[in-house]
Protein backbone atom coordinates (compact mmCIF):
# COMPACT_ATOMS: atom_id res chain seq x y z
CA UNK A 1 0.00 0.00 0.00
CA UNK A 2 1.78 3.38 -1.05
CA UNK A 3 0.65 6.21 1.25
CA UNK A 4 0.41 9.97 -0.97
CA UNK A 5 2.93 12.75 1.00
CA UNK A 6 0.14 15.56 -0.29
CA UNK A 7 -1.89 15.31 3.34
CA UNK A 8 1.37 15.86 4.89
CA UNK A 9 2.71 18.62 2.89
CA UNK A 10 -0.39 20.09 3.00
CA UNK A 11 -0.18 19.92 7.21
CA UNK A 12 2.92 20.91 6.85
CA UNK A 13 2.29 24.53 4.65
CA UNK A 14 -0.70 25.29 7.40
CA UNK A 15 1.94 24.74 10.45
CA UNK A 16 4.72 26.85 8.68
CA UNK A 17 2.35 29.73 8.18
CA UNK A 18 0.79 29.53 11.65
CA UNK A 19 4.19 29.56 12.85
CA UNK A 20 5.11 32.77 10.56
CA UNK A 21 1.65 34.44 11.63
CA UNK A 22 2.34 34.34 15.33
CA UNK A 23 6.28 35.83 14.82
CA UNK A 24 4.67 38.38 12.42
CA UNK A 25 1.90 39.89 15.13
CA UNK A 26 2.70 43.61 16.12
CA UNK A 27 3.90 44.14 19.75
CA UNK A 28 1.04 46.37 21.35
CA UNK A 29 1.28 49.80 21.29
CA UNK A 30 2.42 51.78 24.05
CA UNK A 31 -0.15 52.64 26.04
CA UNK A 32 -0.30 56.58 26.10
CA UNK A 33 -1.09 56.84 29.82
CA UNK A 34 1.76 55.98 31.28
CA UNK A 35 5.34 57.20 30.80
CA UNK A 36 8.41 55.77 31.96
CA UNK A 37 11.78 57.17 31.70
CA UNK A 38 15.28 56.25 32.82
CA UNK A 39 17.98 58.85 34.37
CA UNK A 40 21.20 58.15 33.21
CA UNK A 41 21.26 54.11 32.94
CA UNK A 42 25.23 54.09 32.05
CA UNK A 43 25.38 55.04 36.21
CA UNK A 44 22.76 52.23 37.01
CA UNK A 45 24.23 49.81 39.38
CA UNK A 46 23.64 47.07 36.77
CA UNK A 47 25.39 48.55 34.43
CA UNK A 48 28.30 50.05 37.13
CA UNK A 49 28.17 45.95 37.62
CA UNK A 50 28.03 44.13 34.47
CA UNK A 51 30.99 46.10 33.21
CA UNK A 52 33.43 44.26 34.78
CA UNK A 53 32.21 41.18 33.83
CA UNK A 54 31.51 41.46 30.24
CA UNK A 55 29.71 44.64 27.87
CA UNK A 56 25.99 44.84 28.61
CA UNK A 57 23.81 45.98 26.37
CA UNK A 58 21.30 48.47 28.24
CA UNK A 59 18.35 48.10 25.89
CA UNK A 60 19.08 44.15 26.16
CA UNK A 61 17.13 44.87 29.99
CA UNK A 62 16.03 48.53 29.70
CA UNK A 63 13.54 48.71 26.80
CA UNK A 64 11.51 45.66 27.95
CA UNK A 65 11.50 46.62 31.55
CA UNK A 66 10.40 50.24 30.13
CA UNK A 67 7.75 48.59 28.21
CA UNK A 68 6.45 46.11 31.12
CA UNK A 69 6.06 48.84 33.30
CA UNK A 70 4.17 50.69 31.05
CA UNK A 71 2.33 47.73 29.72
CA UNK A 72 1.35 46.88 33.25
CA UNK A 73 0.60 50.45 34.93
CA UNK A 74 -1.50 51.79 32.51
CA UNK A 75 -3.79 48.85 34.02
CA UNK A 76 -4.56 49.92 37.19
CA UNK A 77 -5.34 53.38 36.15
CA UNK A 78 -8.91 54.81 36.43
CA UNK A 79 -9.92 56.53 32.96
CA UNK A 80 -8.46 59.92 32.33
CA UNK A 81 -5.69 59.40 34.85
CA UNK A 82 -1.91 59.43 34.12
CA UNK A 83 1.16 58.07 35.29
CA UNK A 84 5.08 59.04 34.79
CA UNK A 85 7.46 57.27 36.19
CA UNK A 86 11.54 57.75 36.02
CA UNK A 87 13.64 55.00 37.23
CA UNK A 88 16.87 56.01 38.47
CA UNK A 89 18.71 53.26 39.41
CA UNK A 90 18.33 49.33 38.43
CA UNK A 91 20.08 46.29 40.13
CA UNK A 92 19.08 42.53 38.58
CA UNK A 93 18.99 40.10 40.65
CA UNK A 94 22.29 38.39 40.88
CA UNK A 95 25.57 39.23 40.18
CA UNK A 96 29.11 38.24 38.70
CA UNK A 97 31.29 36.39 40.51
CA UNK A 98 34.42 37.52 39.24
CA UNK A 99 36.68 35.33 41.85
CA UNK A 100 35.46 31.70 40.62
CA UNK A 101 37.82 32.40 37.97
CA UNK A 102 37.48 33.39 34.22
CA UNK A 103 34.89 30.39 33.03
CA UNK A 104 32.58 32.17 35.41
CA UNK A 105 33.42 35.85 35.29
CA UNK A 106 31.27 36.56 33.21
CA UNK A 107 28.21 33.87 34.54
CA UNK A 108 25.29 35.54 36.50
CA UNK A 109 25.13 33.71 39.73
CA UNK A 110 21.12 33.89 41.47
CA UNK A 111 21.52 33.83 45.01
CA UNK A 112 19.08 34.98 48.00
CA UNK A 113 21.71 37.75 48.86
CA UNK A 114 21.66 39.62 45.45
CA UNK A 115 18.01 40.46 45.22
CA UNK A 116 16.52 42.77 42.84
CA UNK A 117 15.92 46.08 43.14
CA UNK A 118 14.44 48.98 41.60
CA UNK A 119 14.51 53.13 42.67
CA UNK A 120 11.90 54.99 41.22
CA UNK A 121 9.81 57.96 41.65
CA UNK A 122 6.03 58.87 40.34
CA UNK A 123 3.57 61.36 39.85
CA UNK A 124 0.17 60.27 39.55
CA UNK A 125 -2.20 63.07 37.71
CA UNK A 126 -6.03 62.72 37.59
CA UNK A 127 -7.97 62.92 34.94
CA UNK A 128 -8.18 67.20 35.46
CA UNK A 129 -4.27 67.03 35.38
CA UNK A 130 -3.94 67.79 38.96
CA UNK A 131 -1.43 65.67 40.83
CA UNK A 132 -3.20 63.12 42.88
CA UNK A 133 -0.14 61.65 44.73
CA UNK A 134 3.66 61.35 44.24
CA UNK A 135 7.02 59.87 45.40
CA UNK A 136 9.60 58.27 45.47
CA UNK A 137 9.69 54.31 45.66
CA UNK A 138 12.61 51.73 46.51
CA UNK A 139 11.03 48.10 44.97
CA UNK A 140 13.19 45.18 46.57
CA UNK A 141 12.62 41.73 46.96
CA UNK A 142 14.02 39.34 49.49
CA UNK A 143 12.54 36.67 48.57
CA UNK A 144 12.75 36.29 45.16
CA UNK A 145 13.21 33.05 45.29
CA UNK A 146 11.05 31.65 46.93
CA UNK A 147 7.97 32.86 44.25
CA UNK A 148 6.82 29.97 41.99
CA UNK A 149 6.19 30.38 38.44
CA UNK A 150 8.72 31.57 37.80
CA UNK A 151 9.51 31.45 33.69
CA UNK A 152 13.43 30.35 33.67
CA UNK A 153 13.54 32.32 29.37
CA UNK A 154 12.93 35.78 31.07
CA UNK A 155 15.55 38.05 31.63
CA UNK A 156 13.28 39.80 33.80
CA UNK A 157 11.84 36.80 35.43
CA UNK A 158 12.84 38.30 38.95
CA UNK A 159 11.79 42.05 38.79
CA UNK A 160 8.47 41.59 37.08
CA UNK A 161 6.96 39.75 40.03
CA UNK A 162 8.25 42.93 42.05
CA UNK A 163 6.97 45.46 40.16
CA UNK A 164 3.57 43.95 39.80
CA UNK A 165 3.15 43.96 43.71
CA UNK A 166 4.16 47.27 43.60
CA UNK A 167 1.49 47.94 41.33
CA UNK A 168 -0.84 45.88 42.39
CA UNK A 169 -1.61 48.25 45.51
CA UNK A 170 -3.77 50.42 42.82
CA UNK A 171 -3.10 54.22 42.65
CA UNK A 172 -4.42 54.97 45.61
CA UNK A 173 -1.50 53.43 47.10
CA UNK A 174 1.49 53.46 44.89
Amino acid sequence: MKLSSTPLLGCLAVLALACASVHAAPPPPPPTNVTVHYTDPKLFTETKRSAFAHPIDANGYLNPLKDYIAQRASRILAPGQRLDITVTDVDLAGEYEAWHGPKLSSVRIIKNRYPPRIDLDFTLYGADGKVLRQGSRTLRDMSFMDRAGISDNDLLRYEKPMIDRWLRQGPDKL
